[in-house]
């Protein structure tokens, strides 16, 4: 995924519907499946990607098709080209300076946090965690100075608030290594 392409995500309560927002989604626009699967606890989720117009249809048509089983949505037109790495898993762990976590509610929130965190300060995703073994929750960490850690925290935190699906945020400065090892 490369910096100016958007991409879009339909996070819905039901399997089912799952399967019939994906089709949705990739008939109404040139869009291209980035993930489609099943997260705990027992939700779905299609995140698609593409020019920003054909997202944004793509979307729209899969919050229709969804409806009230929606759980969470966005559109972003200019995801941060560091964020996928951080979904994927990264396969070194960056110097870690001081820890910044943003814990959500829905996989949605999430990657929307993990995006306006590292727009807003010059720090470094570590992980971004969808909703697999954590009860649907979601929750991205991110290393830098303590300035920038805090600035990006309390941004990303922000934007998830704004839609009532934060569960909590923290910044430890010169954490111990040892308690984010497992999840790099």
């Amino acid at each position: 995924m490369q910096n100016g392409t958007a991409i879009g995500i339909v996070e819905t309560s039901s399997i089912a519907k799952g399967f019939e927002i994906a089709d949705t989604m990739l008939k109404t626009a040139n869009v291209r499946m980035v993930v489609n699967r099943t997260i705990c606890p027992g939700k779905y989720m299609v995140l698609v990607g593409g020019d920003v117009d054909a997202v944004k249809s793509s979307v729209e048509a899969g919050l229709a098709v969804g409806a009230h089983t929606v759980v969470d949505s966005f559109m972003i037109p200019n995801l941060h080209p560091s964020v996928f790495p951080a979904i994927s898993g990264v396969s070194h762990l960056p110097e870690l300076k001081s820890l910044g976590v943003i814990e959500t509610f829905s996989v949605a929130s999430v990657i929307e946090a993990a995006d306006a965190a590292v727009k807003a300060a010059p720090v470094q995703l570590i992980t971004v965690n969808l909703a697999m073994a954590i009860g649907g929750k979601g929750w991205v960490s991110m290393t830098g100075d303590v300035a920038s850690v805090a600035e990006a925290v309390d941004v990303g935190a922000a934007v998830v608030a704004t839609k009532g699906l934060l569960v909590e945020k923290v910044v430890i400065p010169w954490p111990r290594p040892e308690i984010v090892a497992e999840f790099v």
